[in-house]
């Protein structure tokens, strides 16, 4: 049987056969074992040393013979192809890449997988951005490091829009204090300051108006208020942590159940959930798709975790064209936690998840997603196809309505959190029923209205219009207190108290007529008070 295995970029062709009782008497077969064990070996402590596991380390350790060993690499790659209906298995082709394009670029004193950039490029790919500064020198800082001028050491800034299990937005500064092309992962912005223990030289702004002293700076405790929340000591600790961490695995089980066609599994024991998709202009030429999955908590099981309740959920949602076409995925390990005495409440309520992806207007796709409950294995399935909206210039339109549980106004700290929509944190309620007394948040987006020149406000009315069986009991104007984008995009973010309501069914009516164009909306939406 023979297996070809990839080291580091040389080929190893090795043969295994039946061994003797005493090896010892065959030194042939001898050295291939030796030969064998090694190329292992270097498998396990050099090939994937990245993005094993320790649960797997531990297992592969366990293993006594090759050919157990070798059934785990495969189960290994195969775990981790993206697209198990190929014969190539694409992660492992392009893992390699990387680690010759580590080896070819960032080889300094030491081989190129074993540097700090190596390492992060070969566990989390290629960076979405790269800001080089190969020769250092001046430097004038942003706000968010403290401004005032410096001089720095050679420093490089990789950007990630989303990283699994570190974030999304994330920040990796390496720099070359030694001039040798060694790049290490910084701690801190301080650490690309070649003045930084040169007394009165490369002030930040701060140190300027003694107002924070360079000891401060340095130690960390100056309290800067400048500093972006990814910047806070505990938050880059954090997001190294998660660096230093393999990807998570993933769940290949829900990413067939999404390419088939066919019925997945005895309904009587699916998890049901609901699933629905809103848009929202972003430009001219694209427009963000939002998909929120929503499931009832006293579907999912929850076992004693650290002394909480917890349920985990896998979720995968996977974005085709008509023509069949992968156009989009999205995957992430979602949790929810509860005390012992709080979990019969719990399981009351609802878990809810949102992924927001860019996609171009005027296509039609289908987007199906699949749930797996951790603890149970019990599956949950669903698909929607859709059209995206073409938000026409000079016309006036209007993003999804949706129906939200809460609805406020975000702050810095709320960047690149789930549920934001432009300045605003919006949590649907996919089932649109609300109890007596609960407040229903109504957001919208209207674009391309007209603005009266005399006044420069919106030349248009909008009126919520709320009646029941067929009757209207409350109608309110809007006072554009959010007005955006000179025009281009009105926000409509609205709380709405039901204390005064009586049970039942109702329908909201946002009755949009624009002054200048005379064109009229009216976008409704359906509700249930209990």
């Amino acid at each position: 049987m023979k297996k070809i295995f990839v080291m580091l970029g040389v080929v190893a062709l090795l043969t295994i056969n039946g061994f003797s009782q005493n090896p010892s008497n065959n030194p042939i077969k001898q050295n291939k074992e030796n030969n064998a064990d090694k190329i292992f070996k270097d498998w396990v402590n050099k090939d994937v040393k990245y993005i094993i596991s320790p649960d797997e380390k531990k297992v592969f350790d366990l293993l006594q013979t090759n050919e157990e060993r070798e059934n785990f690499i495969a189960h290994f790659w195969d775990v981790r192809d993206p697209n198990p209906d190929t014969e190539e298995n694409e992660f492992k082709e392009e893992y390699y890449e990387r680690i010759a394009y580590a080896n070819e670029k960032f080889t300094s004193g030491i081989p190129g997988w074993l540097t700090d950039r190596g390492r992060i490029y070969i566990t989390w790919g290629k960076p979405d951005s790269i800001e080089s500064h190969p020769s250092g020198g001046s430097y004038d800082r942003p706000s968010y490091e403290g401004g005032g001028s410096t001089t720095t050491y050679p420093f490089e800034i990789w950007f990630y829009r989303h990283l699994d299990n570190v974030g999304d937005g994330i920040e990796i500064e390496f720099v070359d204090p030694t001039g040798t092309g060694e790049y290490r992962m910084a701690k801190n912005a301080n650490e690309k300051d070649a003045l930084i223990n040169i007394p009165g030289a490369g002030k930040t702004l701060a140190e300027q108006l003694n107002l924070e002293t360079r000891d401060q700076r340095i130690s960390g405790i100056s309290n800067a208020s400048y500093q972006r929340e990814q910047d806070g000591l505990f938050r880059r600790m954090e997001i190294a942590n998660g660096l230093m961490n393999p990807p998570k695995i993933r769940d290949n089980g829900l990413d067939r159940i999404t390419s088939s066609t066919g019925p997945i599994e005895d309904p009587k024991n699916a998890i049901n959930f609901d699933l629905q998709v809103d848009f929202f202009r972003q430009s001219d030429d694209k427009v963000i798709a939002a998909f929120t999955v929503q499931a009832d908590n006293k579907e999912l099981s929850f076992k004693d975790s650290g002394g909480l309740q917890t349920a985990t959920m896998n979720i995968f949602g996977r974005i085709t064209s008509v023509s069949g076409k992968r156009s989009g995925i999205f995957e992430d390990v979602v949790t929810t936690n509860s005390t012992s005495q709080e979990l019969t409440e719990l399981k009351e309520r609802k878990s809810i998840y949102q992924k927001a992806i860019s996609l171009a207007p005027g296509m039609t796709y289908k987007v199906t997603v699949a749930i797996r409950d951790i603890d149970s294995g019990k599956i949950g399935f669903r698909n929607i196809g859709f059209t995206v909206p073409k938000y026409e210039a000079n016309k006036i339109s209007t993003s999804s309505l949706l129906l939200a549980s809460r609805l406020f106004e975000t702050t810095e700290k709320n960047i690149g959190e789930s549920f934001v929509i432009a300045g605003t944190k919006v949590i649907p309620n996919l089932s649109a029923k609300y109890k007596k007394g609960q407040e229903i948040g109504i957001y919208m987006q209207v674009y391309n209205v007209g603005i009266d020149q005399m006044t420069l406000k919106p030349a248009v009315e909008v009126e919520y219009i709320l009646s029941k069986g067929g009757k209207e009991v409350l109608r309110q104007t809007e006072d554009w207190k959010g007005l955006s984008d000179s025009g281009q995009r009105l926000t409509l973010a609205r709380l709405l108290p039901t204390a005064q309501l009586n049970t039942g069914d109702y329908e909201l009516k946002i009755k949009i007529k624009d002054s200048v164009s005379n064109q009229l909306l009216e976008p409704s939406a359906k509700f249930t008070i209990e």
